[in-house]
């Protein structure tokens, strides 16, 4: 997976109970989780990641790889995890897909203009490295995936798109100028702009709830780390180890760091206040493997541990009200480094 995806292999954790037959769900938070009112599960089995919530909250959009499927492909459901379909060929590999606030499309991005299979994966004799596919194309499609249109046909890396809320705006992640760097684009792909041009990583940017200012992850390389960053470039890598969040206005552009503590943050997402935003990192673990939930005040920076599994928990996003949040976990996975997507009541 990409953003898109920082998805490190962590322990493994075993059901507590029983779904079927009409028995009651167990209480799926741990002890701390006090945020939770309730926790459901709406994935079993696979690799299932990266759910964003439909404007109105009654679906989700996320990437799966289960079954037959050999890497991820573009799934809808509701949310309650009923009506699971895929939405794309089940050519190439896909990523992060966002669902438009009047449900009249959605986007992705995708690798199957240049090839039907799944791309190579990267070799992790090296270290834990992400692939940054040159065939990675944004695409935008109907709301069951009908139609599919690419919006970008750049040489190299384009993904990590996402809507304003208003659907005016597309903000996404490309390598078109040489480095990692966030861009606006119209919704029919028109009026592309450059926010970032700082050396190192910018991606997995989202709006605030107004759409008037995004979030996202960066690294900051300097000396002999940004001498690796572009040898791996070069390559079609990137090694995700150290990785702060930053925020932007859209009107003066300029970023404004939120986080320093040397960890891998990721997967920002604006709680609707405007005042707070939810992540994922391993700030707390001195190992890098435990990935947990924090919440972040921007004015103060002051931070709260959301969830406390001992394991992977990423890519939260609040539903448009407030109400519910979704996230991807490897808690209750039945097999080593297996990924569910969540959702709670928020309290």
């Amino acid at each position: 997976m990409t953003r898109c995806s920082l998805m490190a292999v962590i322990a493994t954790a075993l059901a507590p109970g029983v779904w079927a037959n009409g028995l009651p769900e167990p209480d799926l938070a741990y002890p701390g989780e006090r945020h939770f009112a309730s926790l459901s599960q709406l994935t079993f089995g696979g690799q299932n990641a990266e759910a964003y919530f439909s404007h109105d909250g009654r679906e989700l959009i996320f990437q799966s790889t289960r079954n037959e499927l050999q890497c991820d492909a573009i799934f809808r459901m509701n949310s309650d995890g009923s009506q699971q379909r895929r939405l794309s060929f089940g050519k190439g590999v896909t990523t992060c897909a966002f669902i438009a606030p009047d449900d009249r499309s959605i986007i992705y991005a995708s690798t199957h203009l240049a090839h039907d299979r799944c791309p190579p994966k990267p070799d992790h004799s090296r270290g834990y490295v992400w692939p940054l596919y040159s065939s990675y194309d944004i695409f935008t499609a109907g709301p069951e995936g009908e139609d599919p249109v690419s919006l970008t046909r750049t040489e190299g890396y384009d993904a990590e798109a996402v809507y304003s809320p208003r659907g005016d705006r597309i903000v996404f992640t490309s390598l078109r100028g040489g480095d990692l760097e966030l861009y606006l684009m119209n919704p029919d792909g028109s009026g592309v702009e450059q926010l970032t041009d700082t050396a190192g990583y910018d991606g997995g940017a989202f709006f605030s709830r107004d759409g008037n200012w995004i979030v996202w992850r960066a690294s900051r390389p300097e000396g002999q780390a940004l001498a690796d960053y572009r040898a791996l470039l070069a390559e079609g890598l990137i090694r995700p180890g150290k990785l702060e969040l930053f925020i932007m206005n859209l009107e003066e552009r300029r970023p404004i760091q939120i986080t320093a503590n040397g960890a891998a943050n990721f997967g920002p997402y604006w709680h609707p206040d405007g005042r707070r935003i939810i992540f994922s990192s391993n700030m707390h673990d001195p190992k890098g493997r435990n990935f947990d939930l924090y919440l972040v005040d921007i004015e103060t920076r002051k931070t709260e541990r959301v969830t406390t599994y001992e394991g992977f928990d990423g890519f939260p996003m609040f539903s448009h009200d407030g109400r519910r949040l979704v996230f991807a976990s490897n808690r209750f996975g039945k097999v080593k480094g297996e990924t569910n997507v969540f959702i709670a009541d928020w309290q």
